[in-house]
């Protein structure tokens, strides 16, 4: 029963502990500075071929 004891303190606090600084490593990683030429360029997808349509390919059915 000690040995539960223990681990759920652990749990309780450090393991809480590192699991939000991971969180918050990962959160300011993805917030960067640079990483803003990334985002925009993900967030532009739907519209890269906004002027030539990929072509309709005859073996599927018209949706």
């Amino acid at each position: 029963m000690e040995q539960y004891s223990f681990l759920r303190q652990l749990a309780d606090s450090w393991a809480l502990l590192a699991m939000f600084a991971f969180f918050m490593g990962i959160v300011f990683w993805a917030l960067r500075p640079g990483s803003k030429a990334i985002h925009q360029d993900t967030a532009n997808i739907p519209f890269r071929h906004d002027d030539r349509p990929a072509p309709v390919q005859a073996d599927k059915p018209a949706e």
